[in-house]
């Protein structure tokens, strides 16, 4: 725990009585002397005794009361609860500012790596709880007379237009982090085109891709970056375009120009950035088995714990181990389609045989249990029962706009194109020109 403790000192009460000024009086050690040093002294007496005599009134000054500010950096594992126990705060103002209204409710959320701000007085009761959430908002809960006020402060977010233009040599993260792209945006892109483009196989060099995107500032400095608004990819000379839209119930996705959407209903890979290590083949020899034994399916080679995603909507029909596949997930997508997820080292937390699952949600982590050789994912993809190479099998695409959806689809993308195709001329044109 980082502690930063920070003293201000506040005025309290006291009361301090003005010292009789005669305490300058020493008695002389002669009182037979001349009459002229008796007289000295006798004026000398005189004249302090004037004041001496006036009683001062009290003089009410502020003894130090200390309130400290003890800022803690928030770990992972650490809850509110466990803060304010390391802290030795009452537990009953935890309650008192968790309920006391909804931005209360969100002091729960705390992350590691946020920082709180606790301020206490001179008995070490609680005054007051700072949370800044993220650079734009902060959460504050100040005593009151029957518990806390919480309030949440937000900053005003710019948004401005960037766009990044990159040819691919070594890979969509390495030439994306080279033309300036965050982690987040790079990633946002693989999951546009994840229906369509396999990052892990089918990426080449010379393939290109040009995007707009937004960066978000406050006080004039950036913190992070917003949604991509369109994107265009040259894959093996094929040209996908995408665009962000939102309907008429706030939905977000991304369409085709034409105002197609791009999910699909499975996507082409389980995982971001694989490599693929072993192909459909009905007639490959296994590695450890050295037999002829039916590969029926895809390996994708990742390192242990790589988080592995399932392709498509569907329930949990097997979750446990079997055989030379060891860990495994089974995954029914409606009547006709399956999928199979298999070695992995451990899998997502609360899911079981029936949990519902959305497309792209995480379902386990490589590894290599059962028979494998190395850290990898088995992937398999069966239609009606039958195997089918993932790669190649013709899978079902997503309902196309209706016409009324279309018009406003046509009105709100305009704009969005024509900064991607001033921003494929320069990439730079775009930058940061107001939202």
């Amino acid at each position: 725990m980082k502690n930063r403790i920070l003293k201000t000192v506040l005025l309290g009460a006291s009361t301090v009585v003005a010292a009789s000024a005669s305490y300058g009086l020493i008695p002389h050690k002669n009182f037979f002397e001349d009459t002229r040093k008796l007289e000295q002294e006798r004026l000398i007496s005189s004249k302090v005794n004037q004041y001496t005599n006036y009683v001062a009134p009290a003089v009410e000054v502020k003894e130090a009361e200390f309130s400290e500010d003890m800022e803690h950096t928030v770990k992972s594992g650490e809850s509110l609860s466990t803060i304010f126990s390391t802290l030795n705060l009452s537990r009953e103002d935890l309650h008192k500012i968790i309920h006391a209204n909804d931005a209360g409710k969100q002091f729960a959320d705390v992350l590691p790596g946020q920082d709180l701000v606790v301020t206490v007085n001179a008995e070490g009761q609680l005054e007051q709880l700072t949370y800044a959430k993220n650079p734009f908002e902060t959460l504050v809960a100040t005593r009151n007379d029957d518990g806390f006020d919480v309030k949440l402060f937000s900053k005003k977010i710019d948004h401005q237009i960037s766009s990044a233009k990159a040819t691919i040599h070594a890979s969509l993260f390495e030439d994306g982090v080279k033309a300036g792209l965050s982690e987040k945006i790079i990633l946002k892109l693989a999951d546009i085109f994840a229906w369509d483009i396999d990052f892990a196989l089918n990426l080449q060099d010379g393939d290109q891709f040009t995007v707009v995107y937004e960066k978000l500032f406050v006080d004039g400095q950036e913190f992070d970056t917003g949604d991509v608004l369109s994107v265009e990819f040259i894959n093996q000379g094929k040209t996908y375009t995408a665009v962000r839209f939102e309907d008429n119930h706030g939905n977000t996705g991304y369409y085709t120009p034409e105002g197609n959407g791009l999910r699909k209903a499975f996507l082409q890979t389980p995982m971001d950035f694989a490599r693929i290590s072993s192909h459909f083949n009905l007639h490959r020899k296994h590695p450890i088995l050295n037999t002829i034994r039916a590969h029926k399916g895809v390996d994708y080679s990742a390192a242990i714990g790589t988080p592995v995603k399932t392709t498509g909507d569907g329930k949990i029909v097997f979750h446990g181990v079997k055989n030379g596949y060891g860990n495994v997930v089974e995954i029914e997508h409606g009547q006709k389609y399956s999928t199979l997820y298999a070695h992995l080292s451990g899998f997502k937390s609360g899911q079981k045989v029936g949990s519902k699952i959305k497309q792209g949600d995480v379902i386990g982590y490589v590894g290599k249990t059962g028979l494998a050789t190395g850290p990898h994912l088995h992937y398999e993809f069966r239609i009606a029962g039958q195997h089918v190479n993932p790669l190649s099998a013709k899978l079902p695409r997503s309902m196309p706009m209706d016409k009324a959806l279309l018009a406003k689809f046509k009105a709100q993308t305009q704009p969005l194109m024509a900064q991607l195709k001033q921003a494929k001329g320069d990439p730079l044109l775009a930058q940061n020109s107001q939202d």
